[in-house]
């Protein structure tokens, strides 16, 4: 794995979901228990690290889901992203935006099920996006999947996607 296994389990998670996902009807939970043993079988992270790594996507994925347009309009993707999606890799945005789009489709029968994914903290695994510290109101921005950092600015641990 490389220095930051975390950020590197979370792409094969988001992978691996987004197989699952696109080649059966898989509920998105069935999907992730198959891609987190995937992930598992990989080694290098304890389960309990892989589950939180899964929490992480699934957290972004539902927040994308409930929060983003249904349509993929760049504009649109671009205004919600909070940059230039020209400086996404193709297979993140296409995976993210597969998984989402997938997810609001479970997400409208289980309407508050996705409330518990929607904090973000330092040291929290993220896939890009726009957030805001909670306490000064900067924003910091992910074009790849990374590693939360403290606010740059107070020190802050805790952020809401923009």
């Amino acid at each position: 794995m490389s220095d930051n296994k975390f950020v590197e389990a979370y792409d094969h998670l988001m992978e691996n979901l987004y197989e699952i996902m696109d080649d059966t009807l898989h509920s998105v939970a069935d999907a992730m228990d198959i891609a987190k043993e995937k992930v598992s079988e990989l080694g290098g992270l304890t389960q309990e690290e892989v589950n939180d790594v899964a929490d992480f996507l699934m957290r972004d994925i539902e927040h994308a889901a409930t929060t983003s347009p249904a349509v993929s309009d760049k504009d649109t993707l671009n205004e919600w992203f909070k940059f230039d999606i020209e400086l996404l890799e193709n297979f993140a945005l296409d995976a993210f935006s597969s998984l989402a789009d997938k997810t609001r489709i479970e997400l409208a029968k289980i309407e508050n099920q996705a409330s518990k994914y929607h904090a973000y903290k330092q040291g929290d695994i993220t896939g890009p996006g726009t957030f805001t510290c909670d306490q000064c109101g900067k924003q910091i921005s992910f074009k790849s999947t990374s590693e939360i950092p403290e606010c740059p600015e107070c020190h802050a641990k805790t952020f809401t996607r923009s």
